[in-house]
């Protein structure tokens, strides 16, 4: 997920994110604790939120009052993010002018929420360069970038049901060319920094720019998605040939200066993959696990436990390796060899693909069967496994989730790399399935948004820790489910899944601490996980970009694992499951320490 894009609707534009001193956040607050509180929250959401047209979109708000925000893009330029910087800087110091003493219990998690997020995100800011308030050091990546994000956010959530909905979607065309150059001036500020990603961070950003603009306009994706769904509405217009000559005259434009600004970079690159490198990298690197883990750990400490569980997940995984009769070789390689096993592998074709989109849906289904024996509240908003789109699947992780509009005009997605079949054998894909949509971050992200008693801000903002440690947990209640009972293969996926994760906070920590290269990261998952070493490689070069987000998961993993086992423990006979599980997701996606303090009080 990450997401990581729920975040990203949020960061994009709100915490790319100070006013000054005078604005309306500094100003003294009268009244109750309570009304002052809420009265920040929503001023947070107004100017983060609801003042963001992609945002108001992926809720499905951007109809009636606020019908204009169809027809722009976020402003990413950096006059709009010093502004936003300001703002988030004058939020963060009248919340700590607000008696948090004086809230009540709901309200004092809430504020602990903000303090978190705001905190970390300025912290981030204030190192200068990247994406703004997210720890990304690279404005344009194989993973970031308005050529990244704009058209899977066009085709996906940009609505068209009317003829205004189609002239917006040009408008939004011509904004993305504006957008486009904005990352590439940004890029080149950040360049005059000495603020240069890897060499081969830099060429696969090339490759994608390029295959994008060799692209004929006419036969682009952004423009079928308008013209087809302009037909199916009967739209009348020429759309398809209006969209062809914004993305001719300037999308293609704004994308090939990104080209030649990171072409005439790439004599200044070097091969060193950790953000140490970076000004102040070791710095950035704290920020960003904070930031990504909601938790006080070190790098040191990350890194030794990731050693010690993949240590313990080896030695599981080799035992049902034995039980099946696979006893030569290392773990990894029995673990490979597995995808070389009759049936293992959809047919790399549009067929096949097709076909395993259809089985996991078929899974999703089976497992909805499933989940009132172990939740009270299940979302109303339903979850579909989709492709990621075949143009920019080359550098896009294995999947990831999108969740539904808040209006229910949009379901939940679970997108699906199938770049290459051979990536994703079938003993992986119900554990991938379980973490991304239910019980997984579908499950999480759709009862937040259906929650009516949860302000808006709180189904923005989230942290990553909370999100993927509730998918790996979810992949492990799945296992408690007995969906592996018949199915011994998928067990050892899970396990995969749990020794990818481990291994993850060894190889981010290993890069960005203690300055691992790009090939040593991927030599270790690869003998860890007997994974093919291509999508081991897309791995490595993500957590390059993604700064300490690959240890969100399995920290995030281990907290709600021992907060399970330590609450049965205290309550014994009282422990209700479903209500665990109820009262853990209704507090939202908070910060770990939060999450922790709230479960050790809970009594059942």
């Amino acid at each position: 997920m990450d997401r990581r894009r729920l975040l990203q609707s949020f960061v994009a534009g709100a915490a790319m994110s100070v006013v000054p001193m005078g604005a309306s956040y500094a100003r003294a607050l009268d009244g109750a604790a309570s009304t002052q509180f809420h009265a920040l929250i929503q001023q947070i959401t107004d100017d983060f939120l609801l003042s963001d047209p992609t945002v108001l979109t992926s809720y499905g708000l951007d109809r009636g009052e606020r019908a204009g925000a169809r027809f722009k893009l976020s402003d990413n330029s950096p006059a709009y993010a010093t502004v936003q910087r300001a703002k988030m800087k004058a939020a963060m110091q009248t919340l700590a002018q607000i008696d948090r003493e004086a809230l009540s219990r709901v309200e004092r998690t809430q504020y602990d929420w903000v303090s978190f997020f705001g905190a970390s995100t300025v912290a981030i800011d204030d190192m200068g360069y990247g994406v703004g308030g997210y720890p990304s050091p690279y404005r344009i990546s194989q993973l970031t970038g308005a050529y990244q994000f704009v058209p899977d956010f066009m085709r996906s959530q940009h609505r068209i049901e009317q003829t205004d909905d189609a002239e917006a979607y040009l408008s939004r065309l011509e904004d993305f060319a504006v957008q486009l150059e904005h990352d590439r001036e940004i890029t080149a500020q950040d360049q005059a920094k000495g603020v240069i990603p890897p060499d081969f961070i830099v060429q696969k950003t090339l490759t994608q720019l390029r295959n994008l603009i060799e692209v004929d306009p006419q036969n682009h994706s952004l423009v079928s998605s308008l013209s087809d769904r302009a037909a199916a509405k009967g739209l009348a217009g020429e759309w398809a040939a209006r969209a062809t000559e914004i993305l001719k005259k300037k999308v293609y434009p704004a994308l090939q200066k990104q080209v030649e600004l990171y072409e005439a970079v790439l004599p200044r690159t070097t091969h060193d993959a950790g953000i140490w490198k970076q000004p102040r990298g070791d710095e950035f690197y704290a920020h960003a696990l904070r930031y990504y883990t909601s938790t006080g750990m070190s790098a040191d400490e990350i890194h030794q436990v990731g050693l010690d569980q993949v240590a313990e997940l080896t030695a599981r995984a080799d035992a049902l390796l034995r039980k099946i009769g696979k006893t030569e070789g290392s773990v990894g390689q029995r673990v490979a060899s597995l995808s070389d096993m009759e049936g293992q592998v959809y047919p790399n074709t549009d067929e096949g693909k097709k076909r395993l989109i259809d089985d996991l849906n078929l899974d999703i289904a089976h497992m909805n069967t499933l989940l009132p024996q172990y939740f009270g509240r299940l979302p109303k908003s339903p979850v579909e496994v989709r492709r990621i789109p075949a143009e920019i699947e080359v550098g896009a992780p294995g999947g990831y989730y999108m969740g539904p509009a808040l209006d229910g005009s949009r379901p939940g997605a679970f997108y699906i790399n199938l770049r290459d079949t051979a990536e994703v054998p079938k003993f992986t894909l119900r554990t991938l399935t379980w973490h991304e949509a239910s019980p997984g971050h579908h499950f999480q992200v759709a009862l937040g948004t259906e929650q009516d008693d949860l302000p808006l801000l709180f189904k923005g903002i989230g942290f990553s820790a909370n999100l993927e440690g509730w998918g790996l947990y979810a992949e492990q209640l799945a296992d408690e489910m007995g969906v592996y009972k018949d199915d011994p293969l998928g067990e050892i996926g899970y396990l995969q899944s749990l020794m990818f994760r481990a291994s993850r906070l060894v190889v981010d920590t290993g890069m960005h601490h203690k300055r691992w290269s790009r090939e040593q990261a991927i030599r270790y998952m690869v003998d860890v996980l007997g994974d093919q070493e291509s999508n081991v490689t897309t791995e490595v070069e993500r957590y390059c970009v993604w700064t300490g987000q690959a240890c969100a998961y399995k920290v995030g993993h281990n907290v709600w694992a021992k907060m399970r086992k330590e609450t049965e423990a205290r309550l014994g006979s009282r422990f209700d499951i479903k209500a665990y599980h109820d009262f853990g997701l209704a507090l939202g996606p908070v910060p770990m320490a939060v999450l922790e303090r709230e479960l050790r009080d809970w009594q059942g």
